[in-house]
């Protein structure tokens, strides 16, 4: 099954560079070959369940080391 998720990293700060918490959940999930896109609101990212279940699980973990406060998740089955 394909899925589809979106996440977004806090704090969020409108200023400047994203913060850590944001770039390096990207650059995990970039890792395990995910479509991945990254906006100024959050980041989405899709691929196959036995993929991307793993590698969000990763992100979440990755997101709180950098200084992520709260993450918010959406996930959703993509059409195929």
């Amino acid at each position: 099954m394909r899925l589809r998720a979106e996440f977004t990293t806090e704090p969020f700060d409108g200023e400047g560079n994203p913060p850590p918490h944001a770039t390096e959940t990207f650059a995990a999930l970039e890792k395990h070959g995910l479509t991945c896109e990254f906006g100024p609101l959050g980041t989405s990212v899709a691929g196959p369940d036995e993929a991307l279940l793993p590698a969000l699980q990763e992100m979440l973990a990755v997101a709180f080391s950098h200084g992520a406060s709260r993450v918010t998740l959406q996930v959703e089955q993509a059409d195929e």
